[in-house]
């Protein structure tokens, strides 16, 4: 009993091996985050063989706006890792019940404004991006029924990123194929059956978060073995909102900084026509497949990082460092070479337009190389936030996306102009990716090995127990 209380409890990184530590703790993950692509994915497959191309291209217009207005819930849930992480590895239970309760707090407020300011911006942002007339209407009504049901959204991503913070990556990871398995349900039924079009995805999406936000509370509220969340608690302390705010404004300032870059690719992807929009719609799907890994041990390692620079162990999150960029490297290359190798069958779940498959495999192929950059630079970003710096991630992405990728992309799309390309090539939307990718790991590395992130922990030593 025991044990099974261990393998679905929280997980104490700072003992043991750095490895086992990582993969026992990475493997949850993994699969969740596979469970979450499944997600996205049957979406787009349901949108694009039950109602076309068009469809499926609204989905994909509207991602990098959905993305931009959820920078919110980004800072909070970075924050509360670091938080929550630090102060477990360090044994402080009054203010790990403090962060918990501060940040469960500030995500409903924080949903209400998206759930209002997301509807009333919508039409103005999509005009903006000039997007094409015939998908239009479809994106506007996405994300409007999106944003009204963001809060079960919130407190998934962020309440499950709190329990990973506690080395626990077990039970969101059976949240979220409950609400894999229901988003698929209620996708079949409200478009196959219902025959309600992209409203019918938004509908399912909305629901089977809302689901799995409530389950994620309720794991949180009962874990008593390691705090207490009480009135007290979720009263939000000036102290506990500014050290969420210091830690979690960086991430999230990155992460908007990337969904503009995003939403200016867009409007530059959107010049290319409907064609290339639902080829980019596909790629991202497949995409997200080859960024699994990348994204997994980057979450295990600002874990393991938080916890045992909360404990005082530097040294070991040095090890730590060495093994999770092999993992994820190992990882990224043979998940890469697969997508490569069944990429074009993938593909053809989602359209029936052979020219759409053949240019989302032309794109894959651009970008191979560039998933295992992702990964070193996935793995030392984690490391730098779970120890509190999160200003070096930030400004690496601002470099790589707004210096880097959109003006090599709009160069390479104005040179390549011709009478049978006259907005220029697409493949300019993949090389400037291509590229950023590649930097950011350069500067990553750097950063890594001669930054200041190893004096960021917000535990003082005098706090943290004897290593």
């Amino acid at each position: 009993m025991s044990k099974l209380s261990e393998f679905f409890g929280a997980q104490d990184m700072t003992v043991g091996s750095p490895v086992r530590c990582l993969v026992q703790f990475s493997i949850p993950l993994l699969i969740g985050n596979f469970a979450q692509q499944l997600y996205n994915t049957v979406d787009s497959i349901v949108v694009g063989r039950y109602v076309g191309d068009s469809a499926l291209a609204a989905v994909g217009a509207s991602g990098p706006l959905m993305n931009l207005l959820l920078v919110l819930f980004m800072g909070i849930s970075t924050g509360a890792t670091i938080m929550v992480s630090q102060y477990f590895g360090a044994g402080q239970r009054t203010l790990l019940s403090r962060a918990t309760g501060t940040t469960l707090t500030l995500t409903l407020l924080s949903g209400i404004f998206v759930m209002i300011a997301g509807p009333l911006l919508t039409r103005p942002l999509m005009t903006l991006l000039d997007t094409p007339a015939e998908i239009y209407e479809m994106a506007c009504s996405y994300l409007t029924i999106i944003f009204l049901g963001i809060v079960g959204c919130a407190y998934y991503n962020i309440v499950s990123g709190m329990l990973r913070g506690l080395g626990d990556s077990v039970m969101p990871l059976i949240f979220l194929i409950v609400a894999c398995g229901l988003n698929i349900v209620l996708d079949l039924l409200f478009v196959a059956v219902f025959r309600w079009g992209v409203a019918g995805v938004a509908w399912a999406t909305i629901i089977a978060q809302f689901i799995s936000g409530i389950l994620c509370l309720v794991r949180i509220w009962r874990m008593k073995e390691v705090m207490t969340i009480d009135r007290d608690a979720l009263r939000p302390r000036a102290d506990m909102v500014w050290q969420l705010t210091r830690l979690g404004l960086p991430s999230g300032a990155a992460h908007g900084i990337f969904s503009m870059a995003q939403i200016v690719v867009q409007s530059l992807t959107n010049t290319f026509g409907t064609a290339v929009i639902a080829c980019a719609t596909v790629l991202m799907r497949v995409d997200g497949f080859c960024m699994m890994p990348n994204f997994t041990f980057g979450t295990a390692m600002t874990t393991y990082a938080g916890q045992n620079i909360g404990a005082g162990k530097i040294d070991r999150v040095e090890r730590g460092t060495k093994d999770g960029v092999r993992l994820g490297a190992l990882v990224a290359t043979i998940l890469t070479i697969a997508i490569l190798l069944f990429g074009r069958p993938l593909m053809g779940l989602f359209t029936r337009t052979e020219a759409v498959v053949s240019m989302g495999m032309h794109m894959m192929r651009i970008l191979a190389v560039g998933y295992i950059a992702v990964s070193v630079n996935q793995v030392l970003s984690g490391v730098m936030r779970g120890a509190g710096d999160t200003m070096t991630p930030m400004w690496i992405s601002l470099i790589t996306t707004v210096i880097i990728r959109v003006p090599i992309a709009y160069g390479i799309a104005w040179l390549t102009r011709s009478p049978e390309q006259p907005a220029g090539s697409p493949d300019c939307l993949y090389i400037s990716l291509l590229l950023s990718w590649v930097l950011g790991a350069v500067l990553t590395w750097f950063f890594y090995r001669h930054g200041k992130w190893r004096s960021k922990a917000i535990v003082s030593e005098k706090e943290a127990p004897a290593a």
